[in-house]
């Protein structure tokens, strides 16, 4: 939640993130913190080219939990969760990594320790995060493993 808030604040997004908006804000701050826009040396350059590098992770992350992009990704998601089982699941903070059995992993923010606890000792996991993590938590695509044949 901590990341979702500070690239939020980066690009001025107060509330639902637009697309429209979040492409028009990423160009601006692009534009100011491009590297090439300092000279060889400057200790500015370096500034940039930190903040330039952060500019690039918010907006790819912020375009995953927009929720047009959700959207779009909905019907992929829904099979995945309906049909795949958990292969393996990462809890760090407050996000939890889920990878399924068809090699698609999500991360789901505001996942709490309880709520995780709670999870593992379910003896049926599947049915837990289905009932309690899938519909309350925003979430991301945020890797695809490869499957070996």
């Amino acid at each position: 939640m901590k990341r979702i808030n500070q690239y939020k604040k980066l690009f001025g997004v107060n509330n639902e993130i637009d697309l429209k908006i979040l492409k028009n804000s990423y160009r601006n701050l692009v534009k100011e913190w491009h590297p090439d826009k300092f000279q060889e040396g400057d200790p500015k350059r370096e500034d940039a080219e930190t903040q330039s590098k952060l500019i690039i992770d918010g907006y790819h992350f912020l375009v995953s939990i927009a929720p047009e992009t959700l959207a779009t990704n909905l019907e992929v998601y829904t099979e995945t969760i309906t049909n795949s089982g958990i292969a393996d699941y990462i809890h760090k903070g407050l996000l939890l990594e889920i990878t399924f059995l068809d090699g698609s992993t999500y991360e789901y923010f505001g996942v709490t320790k309880t709520i995780y606890i709670k999870m593992v000792n379910s003896n049926k996991l599947n049915r837990f995060a289905k009932r309690n993590i899938y519909p309350n938590h925003l979430y991301r695509k945020s890797k695809r493993s490869s499957k070996v044949a």
